[in-house]
C-alpha cells in the first residue's frame, strides 16, 4: 500500500497575465486586474507529495530532508521574490498562470524524485485559489 510524504514552501512572486496574440482588450477581458502591465504579486504556498512504498531498510517513502532541500534548492530559490514574467525563463513564452506554473514546478522536480515514486505539486494561488498537477 503506497504512503504519501509531503514538503510545505512558500515563495513570493509578482506576474502578468497575458496573450501577445491577443489584443489588449481581448487580455483585459479575459485576464482582468491579472493583466496589469505592471504586474502583481501572490504569497504562493507550494505543497509537493511524494507517494510510494515504504522503504523496509529506511522505513521512508522519501527523505523528507532530502524532499526539502530540492524544493528550496530548485522552486523557492528560482521564483521568491522574482517577476516570473521576466525574471525566469522557464515564461518567457508560457503565461504564469497557476496552472502553468504548478505543472513548471513538476517538470523541475520529477529528475530528482525516484522513478518509482509518484510526484503530485499543489500550488496556492491564494488560501481559496489553487490547481493540483497531475490532477
Amino acid at each position: 500500500m503506497k504512503t504519501a510524504v509531503y514538503r510545505k514552501e512558500h515563495f513570493n512572486a509578482a506576474h502578468r497575465l497575458h496573450n501577445p496574440a491577443w489584443s489588449e482588450l481581448t487580455n483585459e477581458k479575459i485576464f482582468g486586474k491579472c493583466n496589469n502591465p505592471h504586474y502583481h504579486g501572490h504569497n504562493y504556498e507550494v505543497v509537493v507529495k511524494v507517494a510510494g512504498e515504504i522503504d523496509p531498510e529506511t522505513g521512508f517513502v522519501m527523505d523528507v530532508k532530502l524532499l526539502s532541500d530540492l524544493v528550496l534548492e530548485h522552486i523557492v530559490d528560482k521564483f521568491d521574490h522574482k517577476n516570473l514574467n521576466i525574471d525566469c525563463s522557464e515564461f518567457k513564452t508560457l503565461n504564469p498562470t497557476a496552472e502553468n506554473i504548478a505543472k513548471v514546478i513538476y517538470e523541475i522536480l520529477r529528475p530528482f524524485i525516484a522513478a518509482h515514486l509518484d510526484l503530485s505539486i499543489t500550488l496556492y494561488e491564494t488560501p481559496r485559489n489553487f490547481v493540483q498537477y497531475p490532477a
